[in-house]
């Protein structure tokens, strides 16, 4: 596949809506590698909503990308993250262009950190992102980035978040690969538990990712996005607390197999085949959990 297309994700101006900062795509390579090349030995790709999603997304990825000399990280952040939680104190808050700002150079400091081929934040405001009916804009950038990287295995957020920017970025992901042939879309695709987890997905629907030997780099990469951490939100304590969780209870009989667990839902059968409704598919899910918790409490109170 050429990689020496008009790269228009990166010429294109983010829309912008009300006093929202302006801004435009960008693109960073770690290693100073010529951007063809940066982007043709991406093996693993995560496509996510904000800064910081990426590290606690798909840190697994990461690491099984460090470890490795045949495997490489790429990451495309939607949104330039300027509605995010701060501090309480006026004098604490930054403007949000400030914020953008800041959110962009510590997602770079993670790239450099953990060795990514590259990242490119596209600086969308979440607002146009999460307009009913999804962001054609959007949309048409990920065809490209999809084109252009053509990864192996891709990470998103999963169509049942809380989060409805999250929500909208998993959407505009299934989207963009149904505009691709079928030879150039991911084998494999997952959407991975946010603002919500996945524990409630039956355990035959989950999709475990071992990530034990990766928490000194988990914990090492969140620290850099103390826009976030300083805001209020611990969000790598909390992260890491759900790992462990999901490592500890889902197995009531027998010891841990692992520390920590990242679980996702699978939505390469979203990609695979365009017949299947997305909607019906995390309907089934949930109706197959409903089932199999009636059926659990039936026991107990028979009809």
């Amino acid at each position: 596949m050429p990689l020496d297309g008009d790269r228009r994700f990166l010429a294109t101006p983010a829309r912008r809506t009300g006093a929202q900062p302006t801004g435009q795509p960008d693109i960073f390579v770690p290693d100073g590698r010529p951007l063809p090349d940066a982007l043709g030995r991406v093996t693993d790709l995560g496509i996510v909503a904000h800064p910081d999603d990426l590290e606690f997304l798909a840190i697994g990825a990461i690491g099984e990308c460090l470890d490795s000399t045949a495997r490489w990280f790429g990451g495309v952040v939607v949104t330039d993250g300027a509605g995010s939680t701060q501090g309480e104190s006026p004098g604490e808050r930054l403007k949000p262009a400030a914020l953008a700002e800041q959110r962009r150079d510590e997602q770079i400091e993670a790239a450099r950190r953990g060795q990514y081929a590259f990242v490119t934040q596209l600086a969308h405001a979440s607002s146009t992102v999460r307009a009913p009916g999804g962001n054609d804009e959007l949309v048409d950038q990920l065809v490209e980035i999809l084109r252009l990287v053509a990864p192996t295995n891709l990470y998103t957020h999963n169509l049942a978040d809380k989060h409805a920017t999250h929500v909208a970025v998993g959407a505009a992901v299934v989207k963009a690969l149904r505009r691709l042939p079928m030879e150039d879309r991911p084998p494999r695709v997952v959407g991975v538990e946010g603002w919500r987890d996945l524990d409630w997905l039956p355990d035959h629907d989950k999709v475990r990712m071992d990530v034990t030997r990766f928490g000194d780099l988990a914990r090492d990469l969140a620290g850099i996005f103390e826009s976030q951490l300083d805001g209020g939100k611990r969000y790598d304590l909390a992260a890491e607390g759900r790992r462990r969780a999901n490592a500890t209870f889902f197995e009531t009989r027998r010891p841990d197999r692992a520390e920590q667990v990242v679980v996702a839902m699978d939505l390469t059968p979203l990609a695979r085949n365009d017949d299947v409704d997305p909607i019906l598919y995390v309907r089934s899910a949930i109706e197959r959990f409903r089932t199999e918790a009636e059926v659990a409490l039936s026991r107990f109170f028979p009809r």
